[in-house]
């Protein structure tokens, strides 16, 4: 592994355009489940899951119902407010301020990256700490909205202050399109790397899975993965190479390698 890791830092060094893919895995050492793994919220909760198929189109039929769901329903992930970034969030914040990381996507909703410091980033799947307007996708932060007395007065679902258009999570649910500001930046990060480093993800959900397919098949881009074990990405060949082990472990070291270069 020492090797690898020594490989990944000459790698992202002589890189000209890094950037990194990441996802649940990424959070996991933070206290925050995954979704598919052994112990992921829908392997051990298969009701969950079909119930966060319909989200979407019960929304688009019934705002306000949604919205009371949503209120009066813990969340599958857990208080992700009071959730703190781990060192592996820590490293990635790090390589964007060396200037070796120019772009971070990420499917976690969470907002681990921004508290850790990552400011050049694509949540790809939204943000739970944020609300988004579905007429014309202005984002707000949640605690703009006092959501507990919007439900105790009948007053869901929450308006847009710009549009009056009607607000939502900003997270992305199945079946929804990706907002297409993300979607497209997303594409051009990915054609545009010579690099790119997948964090915590198996990049199996479309249209994720797509963006390292497309830095594989459009570009020349050395592909990196850190995850805690072989994926769809290493048996296909999409990815260079694969350091097997905890992102919290592993991307410091890789860091630390870096200055040792400069």
């Amino acid at each position: 592994m020492e090797d690898a890791i020594k490989k990944a830092a000459r790698d992202l060094a002589d890189s000209t355009y890094a950037i990194a893919l990441t996802g649940a895995g990424m959070s996991t050492e933070s206290g925050i489940p995954d979704f598919r793994g052994p112990s992921g919220v829908w392997t051990k909760n298969p009701e969950r899951e079909r119930r966060a198929y319909r989200s979407y189109e019960k929304f688009l039929e019934d705002p306000k119902e949604y919205w009371k769901e949503r209120l009066t329903t813990p969340s599958v992930l857990g208080n992700l407010e009071a959730s703190k970034p781990n060192k592996g969030h820590y490293a990635l914040a790090e390589l964007e301020t060396l200037g070796v990381l120019k772009c971070v996507i990420t499917q976690n909703v969470d907002a681990l990256h921004e508290k850790a410091g990552n400011r050049n980033l694509l949540e790809y799947h939204g943000n739970s700490l944020k609300l988004r307007c579905i007429s014309c996708s202005a984002r707000f932060p949640r605690d703009q909205f006092d959501l507990t007395a919007l439900l105790n007065e009948d007053r869901l679902p929450p308006r847009c202050p710009k549009c009056d258009g009607v607000i939502k999570s900003d997270g992305v649910a199945f079946g929804e399109p990706i907002p297409s500001y993300v979607a497209q930046r997303s594409m051009e990060e990915a054609e545009k790397c010579d690099l790119m480093l997948i964090c915590g993800t198996s990049a199996v959900v479309y249209p994720f899975a797509s963006l390292p397919r497309l830095a594989r098949h459009r570009g020349k881009a050395v592909i990196i993965e850190v995850n805690a074990e072989p994926t769809p990405l290493t048996q296909e060949g999409i990815s260079n190479y694969l350091i097997q082990g905890k992102t919290g472990e592993i991307l410091p070291k890789i860091v630390e390698e870096i200055k040792k270069l400069r």
